[in-house]
């Protein structure tokens, strides 16, 4: 009899052991389109799954939630019946002058600025992508012509809660953006000997006064203003042809 695991709600056969996370719910059928076929397996308190091919390739699509507390429920939950590769497709605040809108991050490792990974290892230990991950993500943006940049990010609990001093000296220190999920995607997988990688839009920049914010209705800004709309599919496109990079092995 086959076994559910208790908040995403799928169990063995369920899910690929590629899997593209997604920090908004929603996001989770605009993945599973790109793909050559899909259907929702599950969706509970959350946690929509989708699972399907692209070119003969198995992949899932699972919505993590905002944060690093919902992410490592999702993850813990996919490893126990058979997922092993994970790629965070989701969107990032550029903390350096020369992102804007739009443009594309690559992550190579995150500062753990956040307490869920450290009830794993302490924080001396690094969180850094797996480079079978960061290499097919830059293959695949190469392949496609969809322009990227690569280098360290930040993962923070508190959307609310930065500190813009020191947020401005991670930015001097050229760590490129900051997000909620990637800095424990890839401690918990670095930990249990799995895969793990990010990709993520920049919806705004902090020192520019651009991002996620209070708005109108109908207003499109921040992640809603059409370049980042259009680099969502973009980003999408590059971590689908990055799966199946990495199925090619």
């Amino acid at each position: 009899m086959k076994r559910i695991q208790p908040h995403i709600m799928c169990g063995v056969g369920d899910v690929a052991r590629y899997v593209l996370i997604s920090g908004d719910p929603s996001r989770v059928k605009r993945i599973a389109g790109h793909w050559d076929s899909a259907e929702m397996v599950a969706d509970y308190r959350g946690y929509v799954t989708y699972t399907g091919e692209t070119k003969g390739v198995g992949v899932s699509a699972c919505g993590g939630g905002i944060g690093c507390p919902s992410t490592a429920i999702a993850i813990e939950e996919l490893m126990n019946i058979g997922a092993d590769t994970f790629i965070r497709v989701g969107t990032t605040g550029a903390l350096v002058p020369h992102l804007d809108s739009g443009d594309i991050v690559v992550a190579t490792g995150a500062v753990r600025w956040e307490g869920t990974s450290k009830t794993y290892v302490p924080a001396e230990y690094p969180a850094v992508a797996s480079i079978e991950a960061v290499n097919a993500l830059l293959e695949a943006a190469d392949e496609l012509g969809v322009e990227v940049h690569h280098g360290i990010i930040i993962s923070t609990d508190a959307f609310y809660g930065g500190n813009d001093e020191v947020l401005r000296m991670f930015g001097e220190a050229n760590v490129l953006s900051i997000e909620m999920e990637a800095s424990l995607m890839f401690t918990l997988a670095s930990v249990r000997g799995k895969r793990a990688g990010a990709i993520c839009v920049v919806d705004g920049n902090i020192f520019k006064g651009t991002g996620k914010g209070e708005f109108e209705p109908g207003e499109m800004s921040g992640e809603f203003a059409d370049r980042v709309q259009k680099s969502i599919d973009d980003e999408i496109r590059v971590a689908v042809r990055a799966v199946q990079l990495l199925d090619e092995g």
